[in-house]
């Protein structure tokens, strides 16, 4: 995002709609931070500017992947899907993505007010390359090296979105080793991130969680179960 120079009258309306803090002022200008804004389009969205100051430049190869990441109106190209590009794994119910005994997960990087950067994202990816397997649908996997965790195109490294979701399966033996391995890496990167364990139910159990908990991990209460009304796929 950028702004008119010649059209902006410094009222500062834009700034508080920014969730990655990335409009600033000057004692002259108020401005667009270019390596802070993620494209998420939410000012120019806002109307909060009556002189048609703010505009949206055509972004080309690797910024496009801060809109598509980023802003809730662009699809991703390695999906079709808008935003985030990902559905998540919470369609196991039709999908059918986990087997009995296996584990997913869903590392989510990033939030409004830190945003990620894909140096970041790599640093985790790189962690869990040769450990898990990674979603197939899922527009991350779409720019790494499965095998390695390392970014196809080193130059995407510079690059910051508002959030980024990693997706993966491991076994349940192996799961424990990947949470150790997550809280290992979380220490290394400059941005939060939440995680999501999913796992499918047995006799109205989740035997996974009984695991989490005698190694010292404890999944929040706002849990969820999802009870599909489509026929699973695996």
């Amino acid at each position: 995002m950028k702004i008119y120079e010649d059209r902006c009258v410094r009222c500062r309306n834009c700034i508080i709609y920014c969730p990655v803090g990335a409009i600033k002022e000057t004692e002259n200008s108020v401005y667009v931070d270019q390596e802070l804004c993620v494209e998420c389009g939410v000012c120019l969205r806002s109307g909060a500017c009556r002189n048609g100051a703010l505009y949206q430049p055509q972004l080309g190869w690797p910024r496009i992947l801060r809109a598509q990441f980023s802003d809730p109106l662009v699809p991703h190209p390695s999906t079709g899907i808008i935003g985030r590009g990902t559905s998540e794994m919470k369609t196991n119910d039709v999908t059918g993505r986990f087997k009995e005994g296996e584990v997913g997960f869903a590392v989510e990087m990033g939030r409004p007010g830190v945003s990620t950067s894909f140096a970041d994202v790599e640093k985790v990816a790189m962690a869990l390359a040769g450990r898990v397997k990674f979603e197939p649908l899922n527009p991350i996997t779409s720019l790494i090296d499965p095998e390695t965790g390392k970014l196809r195109d080193p130059s995407v490294g510079r690059e910051r979105v508002l959030s980024a979701i990693i997706e993966f399966k491991t076994s349940e033996e192996e799961g424990l080793e990947i949470l150790r391995l997550l809280k290992e890496v979380s220490r290394e990167v400059e941005t939060v991130f939440s995680l999501c364990v999913i796992s499918r139910c047995r006799d109205f159990e989740i035997p996974f969680r009984s695991r989490m908990l005698g190694a010292g991990f404890q999944p929040r209460i706002n849990g969820k179960t999802n009870v599909g009304l489509g026929r699973p796929l695996a």
